[in-house]
C-alpha cells in the first residue's frame, strides 16, 4: 500500500506499507542515494515473518517531493516525526542505513525517541560521515565534496561509479542497473544537498541521548561509512549490540541478506 504524507504545506513524502495489519511494525530510512527500494530483500521476507514493513522516501528521493530545501538532519529528522504520528505509530523499530541511520539517530535525539521502542541502524553515518581534528575515522572531507563536484557535472556517472564503492561482494550488471535506476529518480539538487549534510553534521553529542534497545550492524569492508563509525555507534549508545559483517561492505542489507533480516528478526522479537 503507498501513498503521501504532507509533512509541510508544499512538501508530501512517500510512504510504502507492506502488512498494514500486523502488530510488529518497522520504519526504515533508506541511505543514500537510493529511496524505500533499497530494503526489496527485507521486503520480501520479513512480511511473512509477522513484520509490517513501512519504507519511507526522504525529501528529494524516489516518488517523494523534491523541495529545493529541507535537507539539514533537523528537517529530515522532523518529516520522519509526521510520518509517525500520521501512521499514529507506537512501539515500533526505527531502522535506518547510511543517512537513514544518522537521520534515525537526530530523530531519537530530537523527538526524544516518540514511539520509537527499538533502534537499527545499518552502515550508519553516524557519529561523522568525515573526518574531524578529534575523529580520524571517516571519509577526508574533499572526497565529499568530489561527490558534490561529480554530482552537478556528472550526476549518472557519479552514481555508477558509486555503485562500484558500494558493495564489497560481486554483483551482476542487472543488478548494478537496478541499483543505478535507484539513485537516479532523485533530484540532482536534493543529492547533493544531503551530501552537503553528511559532510557538515555530526551526531557526537546525539548518541548519547538514545534511551532504548539499539542494534547495530555494519559491513568490515564498508567504504563509504568505515566500520570504525560502527564501534564509536557501540561506545556511545548505552544498550546497544555490534554485529560486524563479515563479507559485506557497505549494502550488507543484500550482499548477507539473510543473517541481516536473521538478526534483525531476533533483535525485535
Amino acid at each position: 500500500m503507498g501513498y503521501y504524507v504532507r509533512v509541510e504545506p508544499d512538501v508530501k513524502i512517500y510512504v510504502e506499507d507492506i502488512n498494514p495489519g500486523c502488530g510488529k511494525p518497522i520504519l526504515f530510512i533508506h541511505g543514500w542515494p537510493a529511496n524505500h527500494k533499497l530494503f526489496e530483500y527485507q521486503f520480501d521476507v520479513l512480511p511473512a515473518m509477522g513484520y509490517r514493513c513501512i519504507g519511507v522516501d526522504i525529501r528529494g528521493f524516489g516518488k517523494s517531493d523534491k523541495p529545493w530545501g529541507g535537507y539539514s538532519y533537523d528537517r529530515l529528522a522532523d518529516d520522519i516525526r509526521c510520518v509517525i504520528e500520521a501512521l499514529q505509530l507506537q512501539a515500533f523499530t526505527l531502522a535506518g542505513h547510511s543517512v537513514g541511520g544518522a537521520i534515525a539517530v537526530r530523530y531519537m535525539a530530537r523527538h526524544k525517541g516518540y514511539g520509537v521502542s527499538k533502534l537499527a541502524l545499518f552502515g550508519a553515518a553516524a557519529p561523522s560521515l568525515t573526518q574531524r581534528l578529534d575523529f580520524p575515522y571517516g571519509l577526508p572531507e574533499q572526497e565529499v565534496n568530489k561527490l558534490i563536484q561529480e554530482t552537478y557535472n556528472d550526476r549518472p556517472k557519479m552514481l555508477e561509479e558509486f555503485g562500484n564503492m558500494f558493495f564489497f561482494q560481486h554483483i551482476t550488471r542487472p543488478f548494478s542497473d537496478w541499483f543505478f535506476q535507484l539513485g537516479l529518480q532523485a533530484a540532482g539538487w536534493s543529492t547533493a544537498a544531503v551530501l552537503a549534510s553528511l559532510r557538515d553534521e555530526s551526531l557526537f553529542f546525539d548518541l548519547g541521548k538514545i534511551n532504548v534497545p539499539t542494534l547495530i550492524l555494519h559491513g568490515v569492508h564498508d567504504k563509504v561509512c568505515l566500520f570504525p563509525l560502527a564501534v564509536a555507534q557501540n561506545k556511545g549508545i548505552k544498550d546497544s549490540k555490534l554485529v560486524p559483517f563479515e563479507n559485506s561492505g557497505h549494502g550488507l542489507m543484500w550482499e548477507e541478506r539473510d543473517k541481516f533480516n536473521t538478526q534483525l528478526a531476533q533483535f525485535i522479537g
